[in-house]
């Protein structure tokens, strides 16, 4: 009964931290996504193309990216160019979880390019449509389909890996709770609030996602036609 009294207590006294905290932890997540999906783009044409020096590029960044951990990321853009560039918390840490989750969606998006069946695009050549035309046009939309689920998926961990921003002085929802456990001394209860809410994001954006799918058709098999 303790625990619980506990919980409805952090909720009652830091219930008004906690909501601007989870909009300071939705903000920096959906700027970074839509940076990581100009990057994942980019970087997935690099990967797609034919020029070996692009290819290359796109293997270096990836490469460098997927090899190294996100909280060295953010450190090196907010303190490592310091001497270079001046950034604040926030910019450097919407910028570091762009550039990190920018090479998870590239390797998304070039898998459901390269899924799509080549004979498509040769028939869009064929019909007179130059190959960036057909990749607008015929390509990419149903690339973007079959990439919905693993996009959703790598959505919903860069918004649990945005925690990693509180050690940059980011007050999102984890540094909160760093900030009240600190101060009423009970790191379980504490968690377990900041856990919930989490959760309740992550749950809102997962049916988000799964009604995007249902009503994009992603997951029901196609029946075959009748003869």
């Amino acid at each position: 009964m303790t625990l619980f009294t506990n919980i409805i207590d952090i909720l009652s006294e830091h219930g008004t931290a906690f909501l601007k905290a989870t909009w300071m932890t939705i903000s920096i997540t959906a700027i970074s996504l839509l940076f990581a999906m100009m990057i994942g783009l980019l970087f997935a044409s690099f990967k797609i193309s034919t020029n070996k020096v692009l290819n290359w590029i796109a293997d270096m960044y990836i490469g460098i990216i997927r090899g190294t951990p996100l909280i060295v990321q953010i450190m090196f853009l907010y303190y490592g160019i310091a001497n270079f560039v001046t950034l604040d918390s926030f910019t450097a840490g919407a910028l570091a979880l762009g550039v990190h989750t920018g090479a998870y969606i590239a390797e998304i998006i070039r898998g459901a390019v390269q899924s799509i069946d080549r004979g498509q695009l040769e028939a869009a050549k064929s019909l007179g449509m130059s190959k960036s035309l057909a990749m607008r046009r015929i390509i990419l939309p149903q690339a973007f389909k079959r990439a919905i689920p693993p996009l959703g998926n790598q959505f919903i961990i860069s918004l649990k890996d945005s925690s990693l921003v509180a050690y940059i002085s980011v007050t999102d929802l984890y540094s909160t709770a760093l900030t009240v456990q600190g101060e009423n001394y009970m790191p379980f209860e504490t968690y377990f609030v900041v856990g919930l809410y989490y959760l309740v994001i992550v749950l809102i954006f997962t049916f988000l996602t799964n009604k995007v799918e249902k009503k994009l058709d992603v997951s029901k098999p196609k029946e075959a036609v009748p003869a």
